[in-house]
């Protein structure tokens, strides 16, 4: 009898050691929209996005904090569900360059965390400034010192917010900004997770088509996850810090010159197309076929009629990248943006079945 409770208590030890890999939506809508989704299957769900107000964060509606104030309360849905507050998004951290350029800038900043945190009961504030020392949104200013400036902002937070609360950072998968907008080494030991951007890893002035969310490199294109990820290994940055992005959406471009589907050839970037509508009109009785990159492990569509080609993840790249992110032991997986796909039964299960949650 003892070695069967000697037995039950190794096995409860162990299994209770074992953390499954985050899996984190970024959420844009409404309360009310919200209510549709399997929050359940969440991990984290972060509020995009909040924005500065002088050297504060700030809340910039009613409505906004309506959002937030529901998406505390599905924790009792989901009790170990956390909600994290970001900061930015494209075209959303104007003024950041000038606000963190400074110790008094920084300190209210963080301060405002602390508070706005203590205010609504959240987890945690996730900076999503694209992209510190580097260009980023047309005539938003910059300064090369943003980069070490960014290490002083997420030490200020840290010591504001406490270890209790968790800080995420995004940073862009591809060159130059994967090497020249953070100190990765420098911000890490303040930082829970930072949100590697492995989509639009080509981008709208690309003149070729290409995989925008790949896993591996291909013969004509070193940019991926993978690639990404081998960067941040040589600085030694652990992966149960590192989570990988997911797309709720593709690029669609038109292809100039045809030859292998559509893939790798002469295009002009069209447009961005949610997975909503990707399933509703991009399917084989319009035109479209789908195909599958066994090299970069990436799901594309080709029309041969309209010549249009779209770059976009899928259920197949869903089970390849959860089990890319199970083998590679990362700290998870995140996704841009919940509401472009269909609620249920749609990419987010995927993720989460993929995970084994």
């Amino acid at each position: 009898m003892r070695w069967l409770v000697l037995l039950l208590l190794l096995n409860t030890v162990f299994f209770s050691s074992v953390k499954s890999q985050n899996l984190i939506a970024y959420y844009m809508g409404n309360a009310n929209q919200v209510k549709q989704y399997p929050v359940n299957e969440l991990t984290h769900i972060i509020f995009s996005f909040c924005h500065l107000k002088g050297n504060a964060l700030n809340v910039s509606s009613r409505r906004d904090s309506l959002t937030i104030q529901r998406l505390v309360r599905l924790k009792k849905k989901n009790p170990s569900l956390k909600v994290i507050l970001s900061l930015g998004g494209w075209g959303g951290c104007e003024t950041c360059s000038d606000v963190f350029s400074s110790d008094s800038g920084r300190l209210e900043f963080s301060r405002s965390v602390m508070k706005m945190t203590e205010y609504f009961k959240t987890d945690g504030l996730d900076l999503d400034w694209e992209f510190p020392s580097l260009a980023g949104y047309p005539n938003h200013p910059f300064r090369t010192a943003d980069m070490q400036n960014f290490i002083l902002l997420v030490r200020a937070i840290r010591q504001s917010i406490g270890s209790a609360k968790e800080i995420s950072v995004i940073l862009a998968g591809f060159s130059p900004n994967l090497k020249r907008t953070l100190d990765i080494s420098g911000i890490i030991p303040y930082v829970d997770r930072i949100h590697l951007m492995t989509y639009d890893l080509i981008g709208s002035s690309a003149k070729f088509t290409g995989h925008f969310s790949s896993i591996y490199p291909n013969a004509w294109q070193d940019v991926s996850a993978d690639f990404a990820l081998r960067y941040l290994d040589s600085l030694q940055i652990p992966h149960n810090k590192i989570c990988i992005g997911f797309a709720f959406y593709g690029r669609q471009y038109r292809v100039l010159e045809n030859h292998d589907h559509g893939l790798h050839q002469p295009a002009e970037f069209d447009r961005f197309v949610t997975m909503r509508k990707i399933r509703k009109d991009c399917t084989e009785g319009k035109g479209y076929r789908n195909y599958w990159d066994e090299t970069a492990m990436a799901s594309y569509k080709y029309n041969d009629g309209q010549k249009l080609f779209i770059t976009y993840d899928d259920e197949r790249s869903a089970a390849a990248k959860t089990a890319y992110i199970k083998e590679k032991k990362l700290n998870g997986i995140f996704l841009w943006e919940l509401r472009q796909d269909r609620p249920r039964q749609g990419l987010l299960s995927a993720l989460y079945q993929g995970l084994g949650h």
